[in-house]
């Protein structure tokens, strides 16, 4: 800083006549003690960067959709004295959850305490208490349970749902749970989950609740997608809050792979508004993910959809989904980035018992689980590599994809003792 002579000559009066103690006499002449007076020396150092760096590793996956099928499979393979478990649907993808920092899931069906009857038709959900404690046990941190089913049992079975989570919660203090709420306070009491000394925030709203609609009496809340001004207003509020923001939306158009240009326009104004990432589900298919620039050049990621984690559904197209990974990031001047995006393909296996509905990521699917499976045969849907492979490299750019090598121009490699013995093991299972 400069200081003008004027201003110097009154400052020193000032002093004089003050008695400052930055200011001090040697010999007749006045010497000013620059610190003291608050000026800053351009001389010093530069002070440390006010921010530290830190980022977070963050999961999610798409809907869990629990159709009859899905928990009669969780039935036949309980152990004595159980009812369900749940835990065979997703032994060959449960490892990989508790990898991230933060793994979230689109629980798409109501879980209704164990008071209303159950339910996994096309329209209506209702879902085993076992489940959600499953899903708890195998490592996620955020359920999301806004989707298109999120009223198939009206007021009451939200709210019973809602009571199951707030028990469930007791044990797993960990658990945060999104897209419904009991009140407006409850609606604006943000989930934030801090790790690593930074702040992440959690947001969801639906497009639909298949025409079923909350009483005008009741406290409850499904934020609806088609409220932007609501969804910007929290986006804001909680950018103040937290270092970072996701928002979860159950959008598009059921079993297609087509990204509408709604969902574009949407996913711009949540990204220009302050999210940081959107996870989309609702169209029960694999979609298209992509970064879009805001006006400052700063970034957001978008998965449009990543389709289905668990399901029974009748079209091959609804059998791949994905378990999408990214890290969100801050550099020492605060600056946020979605980092290391990447993508594993997940594919839905069931035989035609329709007792054995399993998760199976892609790099441990194999041609003899393709053989059994019953989308072709009962279906008469197109089940094979090609089909696969052609669903994962239409939806999935290469540079965001895992674990994935394309089985259906690869040469078959020689069947080893190992293989033979592990095709057998399969055998026995689906026999």
């Amino acid at each position: 800083m400069k200081i003008r002579p004027i201003a110097l000559l009154t400052a020193i009066m000032l002093m004089t006549l003050t008695g400052c103690s930055g200011v001090e006499q040697q010999n007749d002449s006045y010497v000013i003690d620059i610190g003291s007076m608050g000026i800053p020396d351009e001389t010093e150092p530069p002070t440390n960067p006010p921010f530290t760096k830190a980022d977070v590793s963050i999961l999610a996956v798409g809907e869990n959709m629990i159709h009859s099928s899905v928990y009669k499979t969780a039935s036949a393979h309980a152990a004595e004295g159980d009812t369900y478990d749940f835990r065979y649907c997703y032994q060959h993808i449960d490892d990989r959850i508790p990898d991230a920092d933060i793994s979230l899931i689109n629980q798409s069906t109501l879980i209704c305490n164990d008071e209303m009857e159950l339910a996994g038709g096309s329209d209506i959900f209702n879902s085993p208490v076992e489940l959600g404690y499953t899903l708890a046990d195998m490592g996620f941190d955020v359920m999301n349970i806004s989707s298109r089913h999120v009223l198939d049992k009206g007021a009451e079975g939200l709210e019973k749902t809602l009571n199951y989570w707030d028990n469930l919660q007791k044990e797993y203090a960990n658990v945060s749970v999104v897209g419904a709420y009991r009140s407006e306070q409850d609606m604006q009491n943000y989930r934030i989950i801090e790790k690593d000394d930074l702040s992440i925030g959690f947001l969801s709203y639906t497009t639909s609740t298949n025409d079923r609609t909350l009483p005008e009496d009741t406290s409850l809340i499904v934020p609806m997608a088609q409220q932007e001004d609501l969804m910007q207003r929290q986006i804001k509020a909680l950018s103040r809050q937290a270092d970072s923001v996701i928002v979860c939306i159950n959008w598009g158009t059921p079993d297609s792979t087509e990204v509408e240009d709604s969902q574009k326009e949407l996913a711009k104004k949540i990204i220009d508004w302050g999210a940081d990432v959107i996870i989309g589900t609702g169209s029960h298919t694999l979609q298209s993910m992509e970064y879009i620039s805001r006006s400052d050049g700063t970034k957001g990621f978008v998965f449009y959809s990543l389709g289905n984690f668990i399901s029974a559904q009748t079209e091959n197209i609804n059998m791949i989904g994905g378990m999408g990974e990214f890290r969100i990031c801050r550099d020492n001047q605060g600056n946020i980035s979605v980092q290391d995006v990447q993508v594993t393909p997940v594919i839905t296996q069931f035989s035609s018992s329709m007792t054995d509905v399993q998760s199976y990521p892609y790099d441990e699917y194999t041609k003899l689980l393709m053989e059994k499976h019953n989308i072709p045969y009962f279906y008469g849907n197109q089940w094979d590599w090609e089909f696969i492979d052609s669903v994962v490299e239409e939806n999935i750019p290469k540079k965001y994809q895992k674990n994935y090598t394309n089985q259906s121009s690869a040469t078959e490699p020689p069947t080893t003792e190992e293989d033979e013995e592990k095709d057998e093991e399969e055998n026995e299972e689906y026999e």
